[in-house]
């Protein structure tokens, strides 16, 4: 069998790095993203010195600009007949309300919008993957939405970093569940994963001082749940430290999933637009 084809969204720093480090070390065809291309072009070079195994793809996007992921997923999609993983890495945390060019707030853009975007537009090459697996980096910050402002959604009214980043993380893992429902049948499967807190540029951020573990510690769910037999088949699930998880009951929620879901496809303009899967 060829090796696994795996892209790694965010893989210029942090997670998403080491994630791409580790995945390629061990045998797969890795293919890097990131937002500045100078910069990825010198982890696409240190990746390939560091892991021996030949220089790493590499596709440039920014995920404020759903342009840009369209872009992103047409390039593929032009160069690629398959997907066997998609790791949803990229993410970010503002500390003051930031508007895309798109119109919509920049937390709720990058770490929701963006990641559904892309994973449905390349859902044709995940479904002539081999056994194709969807790994979407979600975060124990979505255990703080106890409830959802809908009237605050795009944080007009009131901006809160924290809040923001938690409900944007709160939708990737409801994402996950749907997107899980919706692929049965398929032989694509979609899990997310808190990662631990990480050694990141978005953690010193989010919370300076706090006790965290290195990326590569960080990256060792992804990695399992990317590679690993033990997860064949397995999907719609939370995880953390290698392990099944139930997340927040409110994630559970099957109204406010496809409440988010709808919100997504109306924001991105792809309702309809998922080939092999069931409607939310």
């Amino acid at each position: 069998m060829a090796q696994p084809l795996i892209l790694v969204t965010g893989s210029t720093d942090g997670i998403g790095k080491a994630t791409a480090t580790e995945l390629a070390a061990g045998g797969a065809e890795v293919i890097l993203h990131g937002k500045n291309e100078k910069k990825a072009r010198r982890v696409q070079r240190e990746l390939e010195e560091k892991t021996g195994a030949g220089r790493p793809d590499l596709v440039i996007a920014d995920f404020s600009r759903q342009d840009q992921i369209r872009g992103m997923a047409a390039d593929l999609a032009s160069r690629y007949s398959r997907l066997d993983v998609l790791v949803n890495d990229a993410g970010i945390y503002q500390k003051a309300r930031h508007v895309t060019m798109d119109g919509i707030e920049m937390t709720f853009a990058v770490n929701y919008l963006g990641p559904f975007l892309l994973t449905n537009l390349l859902l044709p090459l995940l479904l002539k993957g081999h056994g194709a697996r969807i790994v979407t980096v979600a975060s124990s910050a979505h255990f703080d939405v106890d409830r959802i402002d809908w009237d605050n959604l795009p944080q007009e009214r009131r901006y809160d970093p924290w809040g923001a980043y938690s409900l944007s993380k709160f939708a990737d893992v409801t994402f996950t569940y749907t997107l899980a429902r919706n692929l049965e049948g398929t032989g694509v499967t979609a899990n997310c994963l808190h990662p631990g807190v990480v050694n990141t540029k978005l953690s010193r951020s989010a919370a300076p001082g706090i006790s965290t573990i290195t990326s590569e510690e960080g990256a060792q769910t992804p990695v399992f749940l990317a590679r690993s037999p033990d997860v064949a088949g397995v999907s719609g699930r939370y995880f953390d430290e290698r392990r099944p998880v139930r997340s927040s009951d409110l994630s559970y929620d099957r109204t406010i999933q496809q409440r988010l879901w709808r919100i997504a496809e109306d924001l991105t303009g792809i309702s309809g637009k998922q080939p092999g899967a069931k409607p939310a």
